[in-house]
């Protein structure tokens, strides 16, 4: 296996394809993760992915490793129950916004809290793709859902400042930025102590049409258009990508 497809060693590739939409992000972020897998050459018998439920909770059954497919909002106490019964494994939780900041939102604050060494991959496409396209923690104010048909009246949760002082390990990339989002992904897995990255990602069918958007192509060039990538930044504008980093300690 060369190089460019030997990160498919941590995929279960009889099951593809995934019954993901076309034109949903969720496959690039997927890969991602596995390519980042890849460059750190985790083994597959000391790492496990934990996922909640909805669309991108579908991941954790495509790792050809040990995975577990939690309930809705419960993928990070379950993940640091692995990560706290065996110190030695590498624990990474992949799931949405809507599970990980919505019902599982209190569960992130008390991981940050108790600053575990886990990391946490949150698929970010600023809705409740799978039931239909509700509104969820990270849909800006004022656009259209589903339960929002004229305009969502609350304000998107900034997940950055939940990791202000916190000693943690947060970033935000995207799909498009295909390098920028797997040096995220890598340099949180290195990271010593909870690390959070966060993927915008697009959902054309439940949420991107409402927007106004004719295809996926389309909303992937807006992330091209409306991010910059700002890795040295303290705290990153509503446009733009990059790492924080609070805490110096990267695993050997």
């Amino acid at each position: 296996m060369n190089q460019n497809t030997s990160f498919k060693r941590y995929l279960k590739m009889d099951l593809l394809p995934t019954p993901w939409c076309p034109g949903c992000g969720n496959g690039i972020v997927l890969k991602t993760i596995c390519q980042a897998f890849d460059e750190l050459n985790l083994p597959k018998n000391g790492t496990v992915v934990v996922s909640g439920i909805g669309c991108s909770g579908r991941s954790a059954g495509y790792f050809d490793l040990d995975s577990v497919h939690t309930a809705h909002g419960r993928a990070i106490p379950v993940a640091e129950g692995i990560k706290y019964a065996i110190d030695a494994l590498n624990v990474i939780v992949a799931s949405g916004d809507g599970d990980l900041l919505g019902i599982g939102g209190n569960h992130l604050l008390h991981a940050i809290r108790r600053n575990t060494n886990i990391t946490v991959v949150c698929y970010a496409n600023e809705t409740y793709g799978m039931t239909g396209g509700q509104v969820s923690p990270t849909t800006p104010h004022n656009i259209k859902t589903l339960t929002t048909p004229n305009g969502n009246p609350d304000y998107p949760l900034d997940v950055q400042f939940l990791f202000k002082h916190s000693g943690c390990y947060f970033a935000r990339s995207t799909v498009y930025h295909l390098n920028h989002l797997k040096k995220c992904i890598v340099e949180a897995l290195k990271f010593q102590g909870f690390s959070f990255v966060e993927a915008r990602t697009m959902c054309i069918v439940n949420y991107g049409r409402r927007l106004g958007y004719k295809n996926s192509n389309e909303m992937l060039l807006h992330y091209k258009e409306f991010y910059k990538i700002n890795d040295d930044a303290g705290e990153l504008a509503p446009n733009e990508i990059g790492i924080i980093k609070t805490n110096t300690l990267i695993k050997s």
